[in-house]
């Protein structure tokens, strides 16, 4: 069942995805050649607790760290660790808060000092997935058309598109309904609502779309070892249109 959420409760969500994107800020200024994944991670959570907010994902089945942070052919939910981060890598960091209630939901793809223009160019495609996909999450279109949006702009450049995770409805719950795919037919699904709050997140391969999960029970990779980015935002769906609540 989707939950349309009030104007005051979306500002609740806004104020916990203001504090998503404040971490995401910091952490992206920490990256750089032998920094560990685990120490991004401890200074993700220590930056939550100082704004009053709760890790949202350590705990969560069982998973033990704050921040999913995945490393070149990770896709996501990659364990922090003592691996340390090398010049060339690119980094994902999906990090959300339980803040006063409610839940924000975000990440972002870095590249760690000088790439190659085709890896530049799949971190730059997906987030042009995810802004095209923003720009459809508005009353009057349907679940598909977000969907699509990103299918429609990781295929034409050449890459794919995980179907085997995929978006959901966020509020006072992580995961709510609906169930938000990147792949998908324009004009399909259910209707966009005025109230409706949507964690939209491509996640774009560099080359097949399929996945396998690592023996540890969470890091999601590549089946054929390629590249993937992932982006996310929270976003509202509101009468004069889609906004941004995980952006400063």
């Amino acid at each position: 069942m989707v939950i349309l959420k009030t104007a005051e409760e979306i500002e609740r969500i806004k104020e916990a995805s203001v504090i998503v994107a404040t971490v995401l800020q910091k952490l992206q200024r920490e990256i750089r050649p032998a920094v560990t994944t685990r120490d991004l991670d401890k200074y993700a959570e220590e930056l939550a607790i100082s704004e009053g907010a709760v890790p949202l994902f350590k705990g969560y089945h069982g998973y033990p760290s704050a921040l999913c942070i995945s490393v070149n052919e990770e896709v996501i939910h990659g364990l922090p660790s003592s691996r340390k981060i090398a010049r060339g890598d690119i980094v994902s960091l999906d990090f959300g808060v339980l803040y006063n209630g409610f839940c924000g939901d975000a990440a972002i793809t870095v590249a760690v000092g000088d790439v190659s223009p085709q890896i530049r160019r799949l971190l730059d495609v997906t987030q042009n997935a995810l802004d095209a996909a923003i720009a459809t999450a508005k009353v009057g279109c349907r679940l598909g058309d977000i969907s699509a949006a990103v299918q429609g702009c990781a295929e034409k450049a050449g890459f794919s598109v995980v179907r085997d995770f995929v978006g959901h409805g966020i509020g006072r719950k992580m995961h709510e309904d609906p169930a938000v795919p990147n792949f998908g037919k324009r004009g399909s699904g259910i209707p966009l609502r005025e109230g409706m709050v949507l964690a939209i997140e491509p996640m774009v391969n560099e080359g097949l779309s399929e996945v396998k999960v690592l023996s540890d029970g969470w890091t999601v990779v590549t089946a054929d070892g390629r590249l993937s980015a992932h982006f996310e935002h929270t976003v509202a769906i509101t009468k004069d249109g889609p906004e941004i609540l995980s952006r400063l």
